[in-house]
């Protein structure tokens, strides 16, 4: 396993330990759960994966989605929410996820936490990005966990877009700064759950 992905695994072990057994466990129902998007004339409709709630009280996820004006919310029983809002309030969530993304590549390239970031670059749909890095320096890091990041707001981004859970898939393409050429390619969120099944693993050992 290239060093990176190593680094890479050793963070999603620390989140681990951090966060609980439990939070990396979703049970089968919960990986069988698609986000549903029924785009009208006038309305869109989402039913979203209960995974993105996580720890959200029913009361803190409409007041949320009401501020972001949302007209109707619903939780489910198995957990998943019901959004049904305006286009244009939908035009304006997508914004500002749109935003949200370009801030965090702005901070994982301009920002003091991750030194081996030198420039990034995505596709129009922010599901590619090259990533260029002192590789030397990204190596003996911790800076993947910024790519988790950047996945993260990646994933949460289609997903609000109206693709299906099997779909919603982040690349990741790492580009060395002295040669230009790729080293090696992520793909979000295989890498985290084949990482993850490695640490059960490895604890069970």
């Amino acid at each position: 396993m290239k060093k990176s992905l190593f680094i890479l695994s050793t963070a999603l072990l620390i989140l681990t330990a951090c966060s609980g057994e439990e939070e990396i466990k979703q049970s089968a129902d919960q990986k069988e759960q698609s986000l549903a998007v029924d785009k009208g004339l006038l309305n869109v409709e989402l039913t979203l994966p209960a995974e993105f709630f996580e720890d959200e009280t029913p009361e803190e996820i409409e007041a949320a989605a009401k501020e972001k004006g949302v007209k109707e919310v619903k939780v489910n029983p198995d957990g998943s929410v019901y959004y049904k809002m305006s286009k244009s309030a939908h035009k304006k969530m997508m914004k500002e996820m749109e935003e949200s993304i370009v801030s965090t590549v702005d901070n994982l390239v301009n920002g003091e936490d991750f030194k081996s970031f030198k420039k990034i670059s995505y596709n129009k749909d922010f599901t590619e990005f090259d990533v260029t890095v002192d590789t030397a320096s990204f190596e003996n890091s911790f800076d993947a966990f910024g790519l988790m990041g950047l996945a993260y707001v990646s994933m949460f981004y289609s997903a609000f877009d109206g693709k299906s859970s099997d779909d919603i898939k982040t690349k990741v393409n790492l580009i060395d700064e002295k040669t230009g050429e790729q080293t090696e390619s992520m793909v979000f969120p295989d890498v985290m759950e084949e990482d993850s099944k490695n640490g059960e693993a490895d604890s069970e050992n």
